[in-house]
């Protein structure tokens, strides 16, 4: 027997077809379910089934639209279970990414997983050209402390106070106001030469210099730019210790970078200085005499740079530790220098506590001793990763205090005295400078609170061949603007001295 002519099954009545195979008549329902109606219920359910009985002619058949050929029901199942697997499947990946992140969080790869979504790489902080000193826990060993006792350089006229000055040439047998001429020579003229001391007794003048002032830091080399507005200097120190300094000219001001010890014991992969390690902290008068002979350079007319309608300051106006060493590491002499720069002269330098800057990687305690200085000076915090998981090995001392707990200092330190506080972040490419670290950086920031923070990205010196090496100016570009689409202030810093390796973390004191 032909299809054709085969018998319905029982229930069902046969349908008069035309010659295409199209329904030309249409019998009224027999009550029995027919199977564009099974269909429907084992796709949608319930509701799907109630609306497949609106789709249905008076006859009972499904009308098919004319576009598809489906039935207006199918259409609606299709897109309805459409939009359940997109679902599903976004909820199925948010899910396995929480999973990847919980792993790698585990296994200490965040970093890895979310610069592959950036479809971006993440470079791991190496030493380049020298090994990193490690301690007995396998971590990058710190030093607070010199590791043997060093012999401290003779008191100067710098290291003390007016009143100790009087007192100690008391002590001598020579009259207390000659204390105060001498500081006068010093602080205000920046000057040792007793030559140029005509106030002074001509045959008592050489032996009061003598004991005001002994030979603290002698010139070894100094190297400028080729448009003379910065100048590097080496230092020798009276035990033969080496350091330097940077001076740079900007309209309006003169800003001088300085040393607080004699290498570093912070141990960061990326610093040149610390690469020696920790030889001994300076004294209160080392820090202070580079800024002594900085001044007598610029008043020799040493100091270039000078453009038509500068205002051209005599003098160094302002000071940022950011030199070799760790200021806090130092913090006792770091700070008697800090309120003799700011002590008016003959007691001091007489500078504004506005133009100071000290900066640390992180050291905690010391940070939240600041705001009991009662100056206001500024504050900047070496961050450089706001995640625990890169500043552990960038940073080594992270391992001692994490990157919130030196966030939270810092906003301690705002709160105290008022003063914004600085984020230092140098950029490094495809080590910190993804997309993520900015938005990270710019949550835990507004997390404290808004208006007490500024971020200085600070542009890598560019090394060819060496993951020490800056970003890319996109990715520069789209750090800063991630950071100010939350509201973060944030200034891409000039860097000086490049050329004449004076540059952020270049300073490493060689004498060749």
């Amino acid at each position: 027997m032909s299809a054709s002519n085969k018998s319905p099954r029982s229930g069902q009545s046969a349908t008069p077809q035309d010659s295409r195979g199209r329904t030309s008549a249409t019998p009224r329902s027999t009550g029995s379910t027919s199977e564009p109606q099974l269909s429907a219920l084992k796709v949608g359910g319930a509701r799907s089934a109630a609306r497949s009985s609106q789709s249905l002619t008076r006859g009972g058949q499904p009308a098919r639209t004319k576009q598809t050929g489906r039935t207006r029901h199918e259409d609606r199942v299709t897109r309805a279970d459409r939009n359940d697997r997109t679902i599903a499947y976004i909820q199925a990946k948010d899910a396995q990414q929480k999973k990847d992140e919980r792993r790698a969080e585990i296994d200490g790869r965040v970093s890895e997983l979310r610069a592959r979504r950036e479809g971006r790489e993440q470079v791991r902080p190496t030493p380049e050209g020298w090994k990193q000193a490690m301690g007995a826990d396998g971590r990058p060993e710190l030093q607070f402390a010199t590791k043997k006792r060093v012999t401290q350089p003779p008191t100067h006229f710098a290291d003390l106070t007016l009143e100790e000055r009087q007192a100690k040439f008391k002590e001598l047998g020579l009259p207390a106001f000659r204390a105060k001429q001498l500081s006068v020579h010093y602080f205000q003229h920046y000057t040792t030469d007793p030559e140029r001391m005509s106030d002074l007794p001509k045959d008592k003048r050489q032996e009061m210099v003598d004991a005001a002032f002994p030979t603290l830091l002698t010139e070894v080399k100094r190297l400028t730019t080729d448009d003379g507005a910065t100048i590097k200097f080496l230092w020798r120190l009276f035990d033969g210790s080496l350091v330097e300094s940077v001076l740079m000219r900007y309209p309006g001001r003169v800003t001088l970078c300085v040393s607080s010890q004699c290498g570093c014991g912070m141990n960061c992969p990326f610093c040149a200085t610390g690469q020696a390690g920790l030889t001994r902290n300076m004294s209160t008068a080392e820090i202070l005499d580079q800024i002594i002979q900085a001044n007598r350079v610029i008043a020799e007319g040493g100091l270039g740079g000078i453009r038509p309608g500068d205002h051209v300051p005599e003098r160094v106006t302002n000071i940022v530790f950011m030199g070799m060493g760790e200021p806090l590491a130092n913090y006792k002499r770091v700070m008697n220098a800090v309120h003799r720069m700011c002590a008016e002269a003959p007691e001091g330098l007489g500078m504004s506590a506005r133009g100071i800057t000290v900066s640390t990687v992180g050291l905690v305690p010391a940070i939240r001793k600041l705001a009991d200085e009662k100056l206001p000076f500024t504050f900047a915090l070496s961050l450089h990763a706001p995640d625990d998981e890169l500043r552990d090995e960038l940073i080594p001392v992270n391992s001692r205090w994490k990157a919130d707990e030196a966030i939270d200092a810092a906003y301690e330190y705002y709160e105290k005295t008022g003063r914004r506080v600085s984020i230092e972040y140098a950029l490094i490419k495809d080590m910190n400078d993804h997309g993520w670290r900015a938005d990270l950086l710019a949550e835990k920031l507004n997390a404290r609170g808004k208006g007490w923070v500024h971020v200085n990205p600070i542009p890598l010196n560019p090394t060819p061949g060496s993951i020490w090496t800056s970003s890319e100016p996109a990715v520069t570009r789209e750090w800063i603007a991630r950071l100010e689409a939350h509201g973060i202030p944030t200034t891409l810093r000039d860097t000086r001295g490049k050329e004449i390796d004076g540059a952020c973390g270049q300073l490493a004191a060689a004498d060749e």
